[in-house]
């Protein structure tokens, strides 16, 4: 099967190689990773835009050797498709390249794909440059960027925390008792990790602003409490009867985290009754 991939990949027209490609991409392996790693170079700007996230099983150094280049690439649609690829390949090796993308490239697309990316790779060298998003005003044409950056400093949080991403969206349908908090790595984050301070204090702002969207806030709230600290308080518990079903879900389960925290660290409890 190995060499009709190979031949596909080598000779196909563009359709088979794609087809070669999505096929090896549901391998999941090393193996069938490396027969698409020629396809990065091809001509058709298609191909190489399949081709980044059948790279991705190679080990992590080489994955990142081959995608980084083609974050240069002439096609936006490579570019961002390669970005994307770097973000499930999860390796601190592309950080700085990814930043330069957020920062420099003209289109907006790219730029996205560059802030998930950076979330789902987890190093918090980045939070400062994920915090400068919220900080601008809201635009409707930066929706969802401001989402995305949100999403990507409680990501970091999460995976620093408890080493795993945890899936972003409220488990409200579940009963209390089904709920789960993770013992934290860090229980005063801020402390070893000190670039989150200045990310708490815009992430609350985020909240608090009511020309902020909807779904920018609910990531806000969860961020805030992937973060874990006590300055978040007052605003989770301020959210916790918003009309808007999901972020008040959102903000019980951040006050949840907290509350968790303080009671490892001092034995202290925040949570209102009602909520365990």
């Amino acid at each position: 099967e190995s060499d009709i991939l190979i031949e596909k990949i080598s000779r196909g027209n563009t359709e088979q190689k794609r087809d070669a490609l999505l096929e090896i991409r549901n391998l999941r392996s090393e193996s069938a990773s490396r027969i698409a790693a020629p396809a990065l170079t091809d001509s058709s700007e298609i191909v190489r835009a399949s081709a980044t996230f059948s790279v991705i099983y190679l080990p992590k150094n080489e994955a990142v050797r081959n995608l980084v280049p083609l974050l240069q690439d002439k096609s936006a649609l490579v570019r961002r498709e390669t970005a994307y690829a770097l973000g499930k390949v999860g390796d601190s090796q592309a950080v700085n390249s990814l930043l330069q993308i957020l920062q420099k490239d003209k289109v907006l697309e790219v730029r996205n794909a560059a802030i998930v990316a950076l979330g789902e790779i987890g190093d918090a060298a980045v939070i400062a440059e994920l915090t400068k998003i919220l900080q601008r005003k809201p635009q409707a044409k930066e929706e969802f960027a401001r989402r995305s950056a949100a999403r990507s400093i409680g990501q970091i949080a999460q995976i620093i925390q408890t080493n795993a991403v945890e899936i972003l969206t409220p488990r409200s349908f579940l009963s209390d008792r089904f709920k789960s908090v993770e013992k934290p790595n860090y229980p005063k984050l801020i402390e070893t990790f000190p670039t989150f301070r200045a990310a708490i204090t815009v992430l609350i702002q985020t909240v608090q602003n009511p020309k902020e969207f909807d779904d920018v806030k609910r990531e806000a709230a969860f961020a805030l409490g992937a973060i874990g600290d006590q300055s978040a308080v007052p605003i989770l518990q301020a959210n916790l009867n918003n009309q808007d079903y999901y972020l008040a879900e959102i903000a019980k389960e951040s006050l949840r985290k907290i509350s968790f925290n303080l009671n490892q660290k001092d034995g202290i409890n925040i949570l209102p009754d009602g909520i365990k």
